[in-house]
Protein backbone atom coordinates (compact mmCIF):
# COMPACT_ATOMS: atom_id res chain seq x y z
CA UNK A 1 0.00 0.00 0.00
CA UNK A 2 2.99 2.16 0.46
CA UNK A 3 4.27 2.16 -2.92
CA UNK A 4 2.99 4.82 -3.83
CA UNK A 5 5.21 7.16 -1.49
CA UNK A 6 8.21 5.46 -3.11
CA UNK A 7 7.84 8.57 -5.73
CA UNK A 8 8.93 12.17 -4.48
CA UNK A 9 6.44 14.10 -6.24
CA UNK A 10 3.36 11.75 -4.69
CA UNK A 11 5.36 12.28 -1.04
CA UNK A 12 4.62 15.74 -1.37
CA UNK A 13 1.25 15.65 -2.96
CA UNK A 14 0.42 13.79 -0.04
CA UNK A 15 1.76 15.87 2.86
CA UNK A 16 0.08 18.53 1.23
CA UNK A 17 -3.15 17.14 1.48
CA UNK A 18 -2.71 15.86 4.89
CA UNK A 19 -1.25 19.43 6.00
CA UNK A 20 -4.01 21.29 4.54
CA UNK A 21 -6.87 18.88 5.21
CA UNK A 22 -5.71 18.89 8.95
CA UNK A 23 -5.98 22.82 8.80
CA UNK A 24 -9.11 22.56 7.75
CA UNK A 25 -10.85 20.36 10.03
CA UNK A 26 -9.34 21.67 13.02
CA UNK A 27 -12.36 24.82 12.53
CA UNK A 28 -14.69 22.24 11.36
CA UNK A 29 -16.62 22.65 14.97
CA UNK A 30 -14.30 25.67 16.02
CA UNK A 31 -16.24 28.06 13.24
CA UNK A 32 -19.93 27.39 14.17
CA UNK A 33 -18.84 27.30 17.72
CA UNK A 34 -17.68 30.64 17.23
CA UNK A 35 -20.41 32.28 15.39
CA UNK A 36 -23.05 30.97 17.71
CA UNK A 37 -20.88 32.19 20.86
CA UNK A 38 -21.19 35.80 19.07
CA UNK A 39 -24.85 35.57 18.00
CA UNK A 40 -26.68 33.61 19.94
CA UNK A 41 -28.26 32.22 16.82
CA UNK A 42 -28.60 28.66 15.07
CA UNK A 43 -29.95 30.49 11.87
CA UNK A 44 -26.51 32.40 11.73
CA UNK A 45 -24.79 28.96 12.96
CA UNK A 46 -26.35 27.13 9.68
CA UNK A 47 -25.37 29.18 7.52
CA UNK A 48 -21.41 28.67 7.65
CA UNK A 49 -22.67 25.23 6.52
CA UNK A 50 -24.00 26.60 3.52
CA UNK A 51 -21.29 29.04 2.88
CA UNK A 52 -19.40 25.80 2.41
CA UNK A 53 -21.57 24.33 0.03
CA UNK A 54 -22.68 27.09 -2.24
CA UNK A 55 -19.24 27.44 -4.07
CA UNK A 56 -19.21 23.62 -5.10
CA UNK A 57 -22.21 23.27 -6.15
CA UNK A 58 -22.25 26.48 -8.61
CA UNK A 59 -18.71 26.27 -9.76
CA UNK A 60 -17.95 22.74 -10.00
CA UNK A 61 -17.68 22.36 -14.00
CA UNK A 62 -15.88 25.35 -14.52
CA UNK A 63 -13.63 24.43 -11.64
CA UNK A 64 -13.18 21.29 -14.18
CA UNK A 65 -12.39 23.44 -17.29
CA UNK A 66 -9.84 25.46 -15.75
CA UNK A 67 -8.10 22.33 -14.03
CA UNK A 68 -7.98 20.54 -17.85
CA UNK A 69 -7.26 24.49 -19.31
CA UNK A 70 -4.27 25.58 -17.09
CA UNK A 71 -1.03 23.93 -15.49
CA UNK A 72 -2.34 22.04 -12.86
CA UNK A 73 0.49 22.37 -10.51
CA UNK A 74 0.46 26.54 -10.42
CA UNK A 75 -3.49 26.08 -10.33
CA UNK A 76 -3.00 24.14 -7.11
CA UNK A 77 -0.16 26.17 -5.37
CA UNK A 78 -2.53 29.58 -6.31
CA UNK A 79 -5.76 28.33 -4.66
CA UNK A 80 -3.56 27.46 -1.49
CA UNK A 81 -2.55 30.94 -1.48
CA UNK A 82 -5.99 32.38 -1.60
CA UNK A 83 -7.42 29.66 0.88
CA UNK A 84 -4.37 31.36 3.57
CA UNK A 85 -5.60 34.43 2.73
CA UNK A 86 -9.33 33.67 3.05
CA UNK A 87 -9.02 32.17 6.38
CA UNK A 88 -7.04 35.20 7.33
CA UNK A 89 -10.44 37.33 6.93
CA UNK A 90 -11.29 35.73 10.09
CA UNK A 91 -9.21 37.15 12.06
CA UNK A 92 -10.88 40.72 12.00
CA UNK A 93 -14.04 39.27 13.55
CA UNK A 94 -14.16 40.53 16.65
CA UNK A 95 -18.40 40.92 17.40
CA UNK A 96 -21.84 40.25 15.70
CA UNK A 97 -21.39 43.05 12.72
CA UNK A 98 -18.62 41.13 11.76
CA UNK A 99 -20.21 38.08 11.06
CA UNK A 100 -20.30 38.43 7.55
CA UNK A 101 -16.97 38.41 7.29
CA UNK A 102 -16.88 34.66 8.39
CA UNK A 103 -19.46 33.92 5.39
CA UNK A 104 -17.68 35.78 2.58
CA UNK A 105 -14.03 33.63 4.22
CA UNK A 106 -15.98 30.47 3.96
CA UNK A 107 -16.89 30.92 0.19
CA UNK A 108 -13.63 31.96 -0.11
CA UNK A 109 -11.92 29.47 0.82
CA UNK A 110 -14.41 26.81 -0.82
CA UNK A 111 -13.44 28.50 -3.96
CA UNK A 112 -10.19 27.78 -3.83
CA UNK A 113 -11.01 24.26 -2.50
CA UNK A 114 -13.60 23.71 -5.40
CA UNK A 115 -10.25 24.38 -8.06
CA UNK A 116 -7.68 22.62 -5.89
CA UNK A 117 -9.83 19.06 -5.76
CA UNK A 118 -10.21 18.25 -9.45
CA UNK A 119 -6.80 19.48 -10.37
CA UNK A 120 -4.87 17.41 -7.76
CA UNK A 121 -7.43 14.11 -8.39
CA UNK A 122 -5.96 14.87 -12.42
CA UNK A 123 -2.19 15.23 -11.47
CA UNK A 124 -1.85 12.49 -9.21
CA UNK A 125 -2.15 10.13 -12.72
CA UNK A 126 0.23 12.08 -14.57
CA UNK A 127 2.52 11.73 -11.10
CA UNK A 128 2.13 8.15 -10.09
CA UNK A 129 0.60 6.61 -13.57
CA UNK A 130 -2.95 4.36 -13.61
CA UNK A 131 -1.20 1.21 -12.15
CA UNK A 132 -0.88 -0.11 -8.97
CA UNK A 133 0.69 3.10 -7.64
CA UNK A 134 -2.64 4.60 -8.14
CA UNK A 135 -4.52 2.46 -6.50
CA UNK A 136 -1.80 2.94 -3.71
CA UNK A 137 -2.04 6.56 -3.82
CA UNK A 138 -5.94 6.80 -3.43
CA UNK A 139 -5.79 3.90 -0.46
CA UNK A 140 -3.42 6.12 1.33
CA UNK A 141 -5.43 9.32 0.62
CA UNK A 142 -8.34 7.64 2.15
CA UNK A 143 -6.40 6.75 4.80
CA UNK A 144 -5.14 10.54 5.08
CA UNK A 145 -8.91 11.21 4.89
CA UNK A 146 -10.04 9.07 7.77
CA UNK A 147 -7.29 10.15 10.17
CA UNK A 148 -7.92 13.53 9.98
CA UNK A 149 -11.55 13.11 10.29
CA UNK A 150 -11.32 11.17 13.37
CA UNK A 151 -8.75 13.38 14.97
CA UNK A 152 -9.34 16.55 13.45
CA UNK A 153 -12.99 18.19 14.24
CA UNK A 154 -12.33 16.71 18.50
CA UNK A 155 -9.16 18.17 18.36
CA UNK A 156 -10.42 21.66 16.83
CA UNK A 157 -12.98 21.66 19.28
CA UNK A 158 -10.62 21.27 22.71
CA UNK A 159 -8.04 24.21 21.37
CA UNK A 160 -10.64 26.24 20.66
CA UNK A 161 -11.75 26.01 23.85
CA UNK A 162 -8.69 26.28 25.88
CA UNK A 163 -6.36 29.04 23.05
CA UNK A 164 -10.06 30.60 21.20
CA UNK A 165 -10.34 30.80 17.49
CA UNK A 166 -7.77 33.16 16.55
CA UNK A 167 -4.71 30.67 17.42
CA UNK A 168 -6.75 27.96 15.17
CA UNK A 169 -7.02 30.35 11.97
CA UNK A 170 -3.27 30.70 12.15
CA UNK A 171 -2.64 27.04 12.33
CA UNK A 172 -4.94 26.59 9.45
CA UNK A 173 -3.19 29.66 7.09
CA UNK A 174 0.46 28.16 8.30
CA UNK A 175 -1.00 24.52 6.73
CA UNK A 176 -1.87 26.19 3.38
CA UNK A 177 1.29 27.83 2.55
CA UNK A 178 2.80 24.51 4.05
CA UNK A 179 1.11 22.90 1.44
CA UNK A 180 1.97 25.41 -1.67
CA UNK A 181 5.51 25.19 -0.60
CA UNK A 182 5.42 21.82 -1.02
CA UNK A 183 3.74 21.82 -4.68
CA UNK A 184 6.57 24.39 -5.61
CA UNK A 185 8.82 21.35 -4.92
CA UNK A 186 7.40 18.98 -7.21
CA UNK A 187 8.45 18.47 -10.60
CA UNK A 188 6.84 20.49 -13.84
CA UNK A 189 4.87 17.91 -14.82
CA UNK A 190 2.12 17.89 -17.36
CA UNK A 191 2.74 21.81 -17.68
CA UNK A 192 3.23 21.20 -21.71
CA UNK A 193 -0.12 19.68 -21.88
CA UNK A 194 -2.01 21.82 -19.73
CA UNK A 195 -0.92 24.75 -21.59
CA UNK A 196 -1.53 23.47 -24.95
CA UNK A 197 -5.13 22.40 -23.69
CA UNK A 198 -5.67 25.79 -22.69
CA UNK A 199 -4.81 27.62 -26.09
CA UNK A 200 -7.12 25.08 -27.80
CA UNK A 201 -10.75 26.26 -28.27
CA UNK A 202 -12.96 28.41 -26.23
CA UNK A 203 -13.69 27.63 -23.01
CA UNK A 204 -17.88 27.23 -23.66
CA UNK A 205 -16.32 24.29 -26.07
CA UNK A 206 -13.74 22.88 -23.77
CA UNK A 207 -16.79 22.39 -21.45
CA UNK A 208 -18.86 20.93 -23.85
CA UNK A 209 -15.96 18.24 -24.92
CA UNK A 210 -16.44 17.28 -20.60
CA UNK A 211 -20.07 16.33 -21.77
CA UNK A 212 -19.67 15.13 -24.94
CA UNK A 213 -16.81 12.55 -22.71
CA UNK A 214 -19.74 11.36 -20.22
CA UNK A 215 -22.25 11.18 -23.49
CA UNK A 216 -19.60 9.13 -25.15
CA UNK A 217 -17.71 7.39 -22.47
CA UNK A 218 -21.28 5.73 -20.36
CA UNK A 219 -18.96 3.65 -17.83
CA UNK A 220 -17.93 6.76 -16.62
CA UNK A 221 -21.06 8.42 -16.68
CA UNK A 222 -22.76 5.61 -15.07
CA UNK A 223 -20.05 5.11 -12.29
CA UNK A 224 -21.05 8.99 -11.49
CA UNK A 225 -24.60 8.47 -11.10
CA UNK A 226 -24.12 5.52 -8.81
CA UNK A 227 -21.33 7.47 -6.23
CA UNK A 228 -24.07 10.36 -6.24
CA UNK A 229 -27.08 8.48 -5.60
CA UNK A 230 -24.67 6.52 -2.70
CA UNK A 231 -23.39 9.89 -1.33
CA UNK A 232 -27.60 11.25 -1.42
CA UNK A 233 -28.18 8.33 1.14
CA UNK A 234 -25.20 8.51 2.99
CA UNK A 235 -25.73 11.79 3.99
CA UNK A 236 -29.19 11.06 5.19
CA UNK A 237 -27.68 7.95 6.98
CA UNK A 238 -25.42 10.43 8.74
CA UNK A 239 -27.45 13.41 9.39
CA UNK A 240 -29.94 10.70 11.80
CA UNK A 241 -26.68 8.93 13.42
CA UNK A 242 -26.57 11.70 15.83
CA UNK A 243 -30.15 11.59 16.73
CA UNK A 244 -30.05 7.86 17.07
CA UNK A 245 -27.09 7.54 19.24
CA UNK A 246 -28.52 10.24 21.70
CA UNK A 247 -32.23 8.80 21.48
CA UNK A 248 -31.77 5.33 21.45
CA UNK A 249 -27.90 4.84 22.35
CA UNK A 250 -27.97 6.60 25.35
CA UNK A 251 -26.38 9.99 25.02
CA UNK A 252 -23.81 12.04 23.11
CA UNK A 253 -20.96 10.09 24.73
CA UNK A 254 -21.92 6.92 23.02
CA UNK A 255 -22.82 9.11 19.46
CA UNK A 256 -18.68 10.48 19.64
CA UNK A 257 -18.10 6.54 20.05
CA UNK A 258 -19.86 5.48 17.01
CA UNK A 259 -18.67 8.01 15.06
CA UNK A 260 -15.06 6.88 16.11
CA UNK A 261 -16.02 3.38 15.22
CA UNK A 262 -16.67 4.36 11.83
CA UNK A 263 -13.44 6.32 11.54
CA UNK A 264 -11.52 3.39 12.94
CA UNK A 265 -13.43 0.98 10.11
CA UNK A 266 -12.79 3.63 7.49
CA UNK A 267 -8.85 3.37 8.08
CA UNK A 268 -9.05 -0.56 8.04
CA UNK A 269 -11.10 -0.67 4.74
CA UNK A 270 -8.40 1.45 2.77
CA UNK A 271 -5.28 -1.06 3.14
CA UNK A 272 -7.56 -3.87 2.66
CA UNK A 273 -9.17 -2.98 -0.70
CA UNK A 274 -5.30 -1.65 -1.94
CA UNK A 275 -5.39 -4.89 -3.72
CA UNK A 276 -8.77 -6.03 -4.84
CA UNK A 277 -8.85 -2.59 -6.99
CA UNK A 278 -6.43 -4.00 -9.38
CA UNK A 279 -7.76 -7.72 -9.08
CA UNK A 280 -11.71 -7.29 -9.68
CA UNK A 281 -13.69 -5.63 -12.12
CA UNK A 282 -15.12 -2.41 -10.59
CA UNK A 283 -19.33 -3.48 -10.73
CA UNK A 284 -18.80 -6.46 -8.55
CA UNK A 285 -16.24 -4.67 -6.16
CA UNK A 286 -18.10 -1.66 -6.12
CA UNK A 287 -21.47 -3.04 -6.09
CA UNK A 288 -20.29 -5.75 -3.60
CA UNK A 289 -18.98 -2.87 -0.96
CA UNK A 290 -22.06 -0.75 -1.59
CA UNK A 291 -24.74 -3.20 -0.62
CA UNK A 292 -22.60 -4.08 2.27
CA UNK A 293 -22.94 -1.05 3.25
CA UNK A 294 -26.55 -0.49 2.95
CA UNK A 295 -27.04 -3.76 5.03
CA UNK A 296 -24.26 -2.39 7.63
CA UNK A 297 -26.59 0.40 8.30
CA UNK A 298 -29.64 -1.59 9.01
CA UNK A 299 -27.58 -3.93 11.23
CA UNK A 300 -26.27 -0.38 12.89
CA UNK A 301 -30.13 1.12 13.12
CA UNK A 302 -31.47 -2.42 14.12
CA UNK A 303 -29.27 -1.90 17.67
CA UNK A 304 -30.34 -0.60 20.88
CA UNK A 305 -26.97 -0.86 22.48
CA UNK A 306 -23.52 0.35 21.80
CA UNK A 307 -21.70 -2.97 22.83
CA UNK A 308 -24.57 -4.42 19.00
CA UNK A 309 -23.65 -0.81 17.62
CA UNK A 310 -20.16 -0.59 17.38
CA UNK A 311 -19.59 -3.47 15.35
CA UNK A 312 -21.38 -2.80 12.55
CA UNK A 313 -20.12 1.12 12.58
CA UNK A 314 -16.63 -0.44 12.06
CA UNK A 315 -17.96 -2.82 9.35
CA UNK A 316 -19.57 0.60 7.82
CA UNK A 317 -16.09 2.02 7.64
CA UNK A 318 -14.73 -0.98 6.19
CA UNK A 319 -17.23 -1.60 2.95
CA UNK A 320 -17.44 2.36 2.87
CA UNK A 321 -14.18 3.56 2.42
CA UNK A 322 -13.43 0.32 -0.01
CA UNK A 323 -16.22 1.65 -2.38
CA UNK A 324 -15.10 4.94 -2.06
CA UNK A 325 -11.20 4.12 -3.53
CA UNK A 326 -12.73 1.87 -5.68
CA UNK A 327 -14.88 4.84 -7.47
CA UNK A 328 -12.14 7.44 -7.64
CA UNK A 329 -9.77 4.35 -8.75
CA UNK A 330 -11.98 3.65 -11.45
CA UNK A 331 -12.78 7.24 -12.76
CA UNK A 332 -9.24 8.08 -13.04
CA UNK A 333 -8.53 5.01 -15.21
CA UNK A 334 -11.32 5.12 -17.66
CA UNK A 335 -11.21 9.00 -17.99
CA UNK A 336 -8.37 10.20 -20.38
CA UNK A 337 -6.12 12.73 -18.45
CA UNK A 338 -6.77 15.87 -20.67
CA UNK A 339 -10.45 15.76 -19.56
CA UNK A 340 -10.06 13.97 -15.83
CA UNK A 341 -10.30 17.45 -14.25
CA UNK A 342 -13.60 18.57 -15.71
CA UNK A 343 -15.13 14.79 -15.27
CA UNK A 344 -13.36 14.71 -11.51
CA UNK A 345 -15.47 18.67 -11.09
CA UNK A 346 -18.50 16.83 -12.25
CA UNK A 347 -18.09 14.07 -9.52
CA UNK A 348 -17.43 17.00 -6.50
CA UNK A 349 -20.63 18.94 -7.97
CA UNK A 350 -22.47 15.71 -7.89
CA UNK A 351 -20.78 15.13 -4.26
CA UNK A 352 -21.67 18.51 -3.30
CA UNK A 353 -25.33 18.67 -3.91
CA UNK A 354 -26.84 14.83 -3.35
CA UNK A 355 -24.58 15.41 0.34
CA UNK A 356 -26.59 18.83 0.53
CA UNK A 357 -29.79 17.25 -0.34
CA UNK A 358 -29.26 14.15 1.63
CA UNK A 359 -28.53 16.23 4.66
CA UNK A 360 -31.70 17.86 4.29
CA UNK A 361 -34.13 15.14 2.98
CA UNK A 362 -33.33 12.29 5.90
CA UNK A 363 -34.30 15.13 9.27
CA UNK A 364 -36.72 15.55 6.92
CA UNK A 365 -38.52 12.27 6.95
CA UNK A 366 -37.55 11.48 10.22
CA UNK A 367 -39.75 14.39 11.53
CA UNK A 368 -42.79 13.42 9.14
CA UNK A 369 -42.65 9.57 9.63
CA UNK A 370 -40.57 8.11 12.21
CA UNK A 371 -36.30 8.12 12.41
CA UNK A 372 -36.61 4.11 11.92
CA UNK A 373 -38.58 4.76 8.47
CA UNK A 374 -35.49 7.15 7.24
CA UNK A 375 -33.03 5.67 7.43
CA UNK A 376 -34.03 1.83 6.39
CA UNK A 377 -35.49 4.15 3.30
CA UNK A 378 -31.93 5.78 2.91
CA UNK A 379 -30.19 1.87 3.54
CA UNK A 380 -32.55 0.92 0.98
CA UNK A 381 -30.81 3.09 -1.68
CA UNK A 382 -27.62 2.51 -0.75
CA UNK A 383 -28.71 -1.08 -1.70
CA UNK A 384 -29.99 0.28 -4.67
CA UNK A 385 -26.72 1.98 -5.97
CA UNK A 386 -24.62 -1.52 -5.53
CA UNK A 387 -27.56 -2.53 -7.80
CA UNK A 388 -26.69 0.25 -10.54
CA UNK A 389 -23.29 -0.96 -10.35
CA UNK A 390 -23.45 -4.60 -10.57
CA UNK A 391 -25.65 -3.89 -13.75
CA UNK A 392 -24.40 -0.61 -15.06
CA UNK A 393 -20.24 -0.54 -14.60
CA UNK A 394 -17.83 -2.85 -16.47
CA UNK A 395 -17.35 -6.19 -15.44
CA UNK A 396 -13.70 -6.78 -16.59
CA UNK A 397 -10.84 -5.06 -14.96
CA UNK A 398 -9.77 -1.36 -16.23
CA UNK A 399 -6.79 -1.33 -18.26
CA UNK A 400 -4.03 0.59 -16.42
CA UNK A 401 -1.16 2.28 -18.34
CA UNK A 402 2.31 3.07 -16.80
CA UNK A 403 3.45 6.64 -15.48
Amino acid sequence: MLAALRIRDFRLLWFARLISLLGSWLLVVAIPAYVLQLTGSLAATGLTLAAEFLPPVLLGPVAGVLADRWDRRKLMIATDVLRALAVALLLLVRDPGDVWLVYLALVAESVGTVLFRPAAQAHTPVVVGTGPALTSANSLNAITDGTVRLVGAPLGGALFGVAGLGALVWIDLATYLMSALAIVMTARLGAADAREEGSSGRFFAQLREGVIFLRTERSAAWLLAVVTVFLAANASLSALLVPFGVRVLGGSMQTGLLMSGLGAGFLVGAPLIRRLVDRMPPAYLLGGALMATGTAFVLLFLSRSLVAALPAAVLIGVVGSAALVTAQTALQRITPNAVLGRVSAVQFTGEALATFLGAIAGPAIAEAVSLDFAAYLACGVTVLSGLMALVLLPRTRVVTAPP
